[in-house]
């Protein structure tokens, strides 16, 4: 049916509907656009597509484990991507050069001072992966601040129009090629009149010196890279040697696996030697066993006299009985009855001795008291006797027998 057959009012119907059909299809495909545009925003930024990349590149001996789009991680963090692994020609001196790039702002934690590429194992499967160590000192390996060269006087100037803004990008050095100023030191300071007799013994590249401002960075790429031979920052190219970064490799997995698979298959004959000397003392341990059981055997009789003797040790008067017999206790008993017996006849007659010697000591005392003159006897035949003695001292014949002999007389104070 031809649109000029239908009626005003199925025309009507029929235009407001196609205006809805086509607000839907607009309004679906703004909302199919935005999706992608969000979609590819987002992988963008997870890829760090909007970031600033500073290519490095490292070399290694085997490609094994390291392929395009693997992660580059540092302290943990996926901080980069592997952008090309490929051999060396036949006459260089390495096997395998390997190209990555580290997102900002990871790179900025790459210095002179100790930055190094560690080539790890991820799994048991053979798979490897890079990861770059962050250095606390040096310099930074690249930088996104422009690099200025200019004379003295300019960069005099320039540091005097803008103080705390310029600084070294370069270390400044003597005749004898110590270093006098580092890089980064603020230029008004280096170039102050008060160093005017330092810089006189300093020498410039082409009488020139590096400097860059400290406020203005590129936010599109990597500016400049450190030069090590010149001791001063150059503009960037990444392949250039600047861009390297030194790779302590380890070896691979499997090789540590087939390593170990030697060591085991060397030490297996040792192994099975142990093996036949333990079967040995497993042997000898069971007749050891055996001969402890026969041992054990035939000390059951000596258990069981023990256990009789300790049953009659047990009953009144078992020790005695065992030891003197079933006859020695009564001897026991009559011994200890005389001996009872010549006790108590002991003391009868210490009794009488005393008694004894109670009576002489009285007679003596009778006699003593009776004759008065006794006491005076004895003491003047004791007095006699000492003048003998002292008169025989005396005589020339005898004098050497009483000689006394000389003692150590005492230290004179």
């Amino acid at each position: 049916m031809a649109l000029q057959d239908l009626t005003p009012q199925l025309r009507t119907r029929l235009s407001r509907m196609e205006r809805a059909v086509g607000w839907f299809v607009f309004l679906a495909t703004a909302l199919l656009l935005f999706g992608f545009g969000y979609y590819v925003y987002h992988t963008a930024e997870r890829k760090g597509w909007f970031k600033i990349k500073a290519p490095f590149f490292t070399y290694v001996q085997s490609s094994e484990g390291l392929n395009v789009g693997d992660p580059v991680m540092m302290m943990g963090f996926a901080v980069g991507t592997i952008t090309s692994v490929q051999p060396q020609k036949p006459y260089e001196k390495y096997n395998v050069k390997v190209e990555f790039e580290i997102l900002d702002p990871y790179f900025r934690y790459l210095w002179t001072g100790g930055s190094i590429l560690k080539v790890n194992a991820a799994d048991f499967l053979g798979k490897r992966q890079l990861e770059v160590t962050r250095a606390t000192n040096g310099y930074a390996l690249v930088v996104t601040q422009p690099i200025s060269v200019m004379s003295l006087d300019d960069a005099k100037k320039a540091a005097a129009d803008a103080p705390g803004h310029w600084q070294l990008a370069q270390d400044v050095l003597d005749e004898n090629s110590n270093i006098v100023f580092h890089a980064y030191e603020n230029v008004e300071s280096v170039l102050d009149q008060s160093n005017a007799s330092v810089l006189a013994q300093c020498t410039f590249e082409s009488n020139s010196i590096y400097i860059y401002d400290n406020t203005e960075r590129d936010k599109n790429h990597i500016v400049a890279s450190w030069w090590r031979s010149r001791h001063r920052y150059q503009n960037f190219t990444p392949s250039s040697e600047d861009a390297f970064l030194r790779a302590v490799e380890t070896a691979p997995i499997s090789d540590q696996l087939q390593a170990m698979v030697l060591q085991v298959q060397s030490a297996l004959p040792n192994i099975l030697a142990l093996t036949n000397k333990l079967a040995s003392v497993l042997d000898n341990a069971a007749a050891a066993t055996s001969n402890l059981n026969i041992t054990l055997v035939e000390t059951h009789p000596l258990l069981s006299n023990f256990t009789d003797i300790s049953a009659q040790l047990h009953e009144p008067g078992g020790p005695v009985v065992w030891a003197l017999g079933t006859n020695g206790s009564g001897q026991f008993q009559g011994a200890l009855t005389n001996v009872n017996s010549l006790l108590a006849h002991t003391d009868t007659n210490l009794d009488a001795i005393l008694s004894h010697l109670a009576d002489i000591t009285s007679n003596l005392n009778v006699q003593v008291q009776g004759d008065t003159n006794m006491l005076g006897g004895i003491s003047k035949m004791v007095v006699d006797s000492d003048d003998f003695i002292q008169g025989l001292k005396r005589h020339w014949l005898l004098r050497s027998a009483f000689k006394v002999k000389p003692t150590n007389a005492p230290a004179k104070k």
